[in-house]
């Protein structure tokens, strides 16, 4: 148990990433309050923690103010997905901008420090690569991917604006792409969908001729620098990029499942969706030298502990 058990609130806690965070907290003995209104994040994602003295679970949306008293706030709340951030894009923006008014607002009542879940989605269809922080990003403001992009660049802006007039204390990280168990299997992301796709033995979908370059960070490894980023000192305010800086074309990604599920999968193609990035590989020099943190797991680790955890659900199923 640590010497000062803090209070931590996670929004969007029920989550893919936000679920693993509350576990690694928890166990770390703090009190975690789990934040959720349940639109991606799943009650399956808790229900292992909820039987915990330290952990409780509340259903609320963030576009709401949130009365509570917490030492520190990790501010995941938002679909990420493409497939489920523009089913509401209006609602996915509201997430975004309204929520972050409302945690830095909270944050700035009661002195807590916070720390902001933006994404590599800020840097839009790159045209410097690798990404480094101080790249503004090359982002189409109107297009369908933009109710994500936006609101999270706009709520980077409003933690800044927040730090200046009203001293608050901020962190800021940019996620790269991430993995692992819990990922939702319809969320359309490509490691879940390439996954689920290998274990039904069905066709293999790749937008474009699969030459695009994504860098996968699994799960374990983007909570730590979380955690690493939160415990810095107020002088460390980030943005700071947390993923993998190894990039792999995607038609390689697919080979890889294909070749560890030991399915009968074929490869086909599908148009590229507009605004999708053809390279995305975040620079982590910052994280390196700030948190002193890089990714341990290895892909094809990672791989199979997220095809055995998308087995069991789909067998369950």
């Amino acid at each position: 148990m640590p010497l000062t058990r803090k209070r931590i609130l996670i929004t969007g806690g029920a989550g893919f990433l936000g679920s693993h965070l509350c576990e690694r907290l928890l166990a770390e003995g703090n009190d975690i309050l789990c934040v959720d209104n349940y639109f991606t994040g799943r009650k399956d994602n808790i229900a292992h923690l909820l039987g915990n003295k330290n952990f409780e679970a509340l259903r609320h949306d963030v576009t709401f103010p949130l009365y509570v008293e917490v030492d520190e706030i990790y501010n995941l709340a938002c679909p990420a997905s493409p497939v489920h951030y523009q089913f509401d894009p209006v609602q996915t923006t509201k997430t975004s901008v309204i929520g972050a008014i409302n945690m830095l607002g909270l944050a700035k009542r009661i002195g807590a420090k916070i720390l902001q879940s933006s994404t590599s989605e800020v840097y839009g269809d790159p045209t410097v690569h690798p990404q480094p922080e101080d790249y503004r990003g090359n982002v189409n403001p109107f297009g369908p991917r933009a109710c994500y992009d936006e609101g999270k660049r706009c709520a980077e802006t409003l933690f800044f604006d927040y730090r200046r007039q009203h001293k608050t204390r901020i962190k800021i990280a940019r996620i790269f792409n991430t993995y692992g168990p819990r990922m939702h299997p319809n969320d359309g992301r490509v490691v879940s969908n390439f996954i689920v796709q290998a274990l039904r033995n069905k066709d293999i979908a790749l937008y474009g001729d699969g030459s695009q370059t994504r860098a996968f960070c699994y799960v374990d490894d983007l909570v730590d620098g979380l955690i690493r980023l939160m415990a810095t000192g107020d002088d460390v305010t980030g943005p700071v990029n947390i993923g993998n800086p190894h990039e792999i074309p995607v038609r390689a990604l697919a080979e890889r499942i294909v070749a560890l599920t030991h399915s009968a999968s074929r490869l086909v193609h599908r148009p590229l969706p507009q605004d999708d990035p053809m390279q995305r590989c975040p620079d982590i020099t910052l994280a390196r030298t700030m948190l002193g943190w890089e990714p341990a797991v290895a892909l094809d680790d990672g791989l199979r502990r997220t095809i055995a955890y998308f087995d069991d659900l789909l067998r369950a199923a």
